[in-house]
């Protein structure tokens, strides 16, 4: 017979941490957004898959002797944005996040396509009274995303988009930029904006650590929060096979964990996202276990900055 604490066929996992709970400090919510990629595919499946991958990982970290038990998150659910363009969906993203947000220390995005970056950061800043004059922006990404606007909103331009709505471009740091994966227009545009580039060559030489350092110093000093935008493009192919816009070259899967954790400690991140994982295009699940360790170490490091994990 079975005893009550029997981990024979289960144990409790990440999945288990998400909840109704109104009270909660955390809120998750999924934006399943595919429509206007430009890589056409279906980043809409993400959210659900990566639900499902959550109970594959355990609340125990072994490296650290730590549990997320203690940790609650209110479920949002996924945004219903079916066949809905950047356009359409920006609205209704936004007005989510800034409910989801308000009183909250810390907001999970699962997207879908890189277009949800726009409208959650204005939700964050809305939920916060801010203006996009008190919000910066980080993002881990092989893109540039400052693709024009003339032809509409895509998963190409949030960051366009973010500067035309006013966002400082001294208020923006864009690390893991990718060779051959940007133009030299979108490069001296982002220079001109006042953006602090960190191309992957200089995120190798100095470490992926040193460079998230940097990128949140000179932002915490211009801002009152910080959104993060976590593309999963900007890990090496191989080992995110489900980013279509994923390059070899890129971070390694173990250096985006550590960088989660280490980004949300930091006391001035209030949103995350992770976008541009498309299920249809990976293999042996591996992209979408990246993506649930992404969560299960962004709930670490949120838990460290509060002292709410455990030693076990």
């Amino acid at each position: 017979m079975m005893s009550d604490q029997s981990e024979c066929r289960s144990w409790r996992s990440v999945a288990s941490l998400l909840g109704d709970d109104p009270h909660a400090s955390i809120a998750l919510l999924g934006l399943p957004l595919g429509e206007k990629s430009l890589t056409p595919g279906r980043c809409d499946l993400a959210p659900s898959v990566v639900r499902k991958a959550l109970l594959r990982l355990s609340t125990y970290d072994l490296e650290r002797d730590l549990s997320l038990d203690h940790l609650k998150i209110l479920d949002g659910g996924d945004l219903m944005l079916k066949a809905m363009s950047p356009a359409e969906a920006y609205q209704p993203i936004a007005d989510r996040l800034a409910e989801l947000a308000h009183k909250r220390d810390l907001t999970l995005v699962l997207g879908g396509n890189n277009a949800i970056t726009r409208p959650a950061l204005a939700g964050l800043a809305k939920a916060r009274g801010l203006g996009l004059d008190r919000v910066g922006l980080l993002t881990l990404d092989a893109h540039f995303d400052l693709r024009d606007t003339d032809c509409g909103l895509n998963n190409g331009n949030p960051v366009q988009g973010l500067l035309d709505d006013g966002l400082p471009g001294n208020q923006i740091a864009q690390i893991g930029l990718q060779p051959f994966a940007n133009t030299k227009r979108m490069a001296d545009k982002a220079r001109q904006a006042g953006i602090a580039v960190y191309p992957m060559a200089r995120v190798m030489e100095r470490g992926l650590a040193a460079s998230i350092d940097a990128a949140l110093a000179g932002l915490q000093e211009r801002v009152d929060v910080i959104y993060v935008d976590f593309d999963i493009d900007v890990i090496a192919r191989h080992e995110a096979p489900g980013a279509p816009g994923a390059r070899p070259g890129g971070v390694s899967a173990h250096d985006f964990f550590a960088a989660a954790c280490q980004i949300a400690r930091h006391p001035k991140v209030a949103m995350v996202d992770l976008c541009e994982f498309d299920p249809a295009l990976d293999m042996s699940d591996i992209t979408a276990l990246v993506a649930a360790r992404w969560m299960a170490e962004i709930l670490m490091g949120y838990g460290l900055r509060h002292r709410m994990v455990t030693d076990c």
